[in-house]
């Protein structure tokens, strides 16, 4: 992860605490995230301000019941959660005003809430491997992010940990990835 996604998660992670806790800048905060997208995306598709800002306010309602009740769990960035909410609700205003009413319309918004579906799945994955490489331990870790995120050759390796060749780096590599993997699917 990121030094950016990590500041993110953490920045999103702040304006859940503090709606929860009723803290009045975490709604601020959120508005001058989110706001403008929503606008944009709205102006774009045959709205304009006013409905811009109904619809921004019942996704922070939606936002704000949710994350009250004390059930909420927020599977993606909080970006993307608002922006999914304020483009349904959208959508679902659009449908009553008759402007989607054949079925390719339809079929989009199934498309977008499936993209959405494997874009929650994608990041569920990637923090459960996250997990997986932080249990993993030392030097496992260093040699799987070494080589496959920093993409260091197996001689860089072999030099980095003192190996005495790069078959025996890339034989600990081969271990190191089994290890994770059995961390990984358990």
């Amino acid at each position: 992860m990121s030094k950016e996604e990590r500041h993110t998660l953490s920045e999103d992670n702040d304006i859940i605490t503090g709606i929860l806790k009723g803290k009045k800048g975490s709604l601020e905060k959120l508005y001058e995230i989110n706001f403008p997208v929503v606008t944009r995306m709205i102006l774009n598709n045959g709205g304009d301000i006013d409905d811009a800002k109904d619809v921004f306010q019942e996704a922070v309602i939606i936002l704000y019941d949710k994350v009250t009740c004390g059930d909420f769990k927020l599977n993606s960035k909080l970006k993307t959660y608002v922006y999914s909410v304020s483009r349904n609700l959208w959508l679902k205003k659009l449908t009553r005003k008759g402007v989607f009413t054949n079925i390719k319309d339809y079929e989009e918004r199934m498309v977008v809430d499936d993209d959405l579906e494997k874009h929650h799945e994608k990041d569920q994955q990637f923090t459960l491997m996250e997990n997986a490489l932080v249990r993993l331990g030392e030097p496992c870790k260093t040699i799987i992010e070494d080589f496959y995120i920093h993409n260091l050759s197996m001689q860089e390796i072999c030099e980095k940990f003192g190996y005495t060749n790069t078959d025996n780096a890339k034989n600990q590599k081969y271990k190191c990835l089994q290890r994770l993997k059995k961390l990984f699917f358990s």
